[in-house]
């Protein structure tokens, strides 16, 4: 992880995984954790890199996914108390 993370929260699976794929091809970020709401209905996704990796990877995934998102932020240089709830919501996938 760099020391900035980007949130996206948007409709659908299907949604997501594009909205993560423009962020992966757009810059050197990387999936940090994701969560799904609602049966899969919303869907959150973390990435993790470096504050303009992670600006740039969100505004992209903004403009260009299928599905416009319904919430998205970039937090740099995160407090600690956030990067142990990004962790705690990652060690869940593993």
């Amino acid at each position: 992880m760099g020391n900035s993370y980007g949130f996206i929260e948007i409709q659908g699976v299907v949604a997501a995984i594009d909205a993560l794929d423009i962020m992966c091809k757009t810059a050197d970020v990387e999936l940090e954790t994701w969560e799904r709401k609602l049966g899969g209905r919303l869907v959150t996704l973390v990435v993790g890199g470096s504050v303009s990796a992670v600006t740039e990877a969100v505004e992209a995934a903004c403009a260009h996914a299928i599905k416009k998102p319904a919430a998205y932020g970039v937090i740099p240089n995160p407090h600690e108390e956030i990067v142990r709830l990004v962790k705690k919501s990652a060690s869940r996938f593993k």
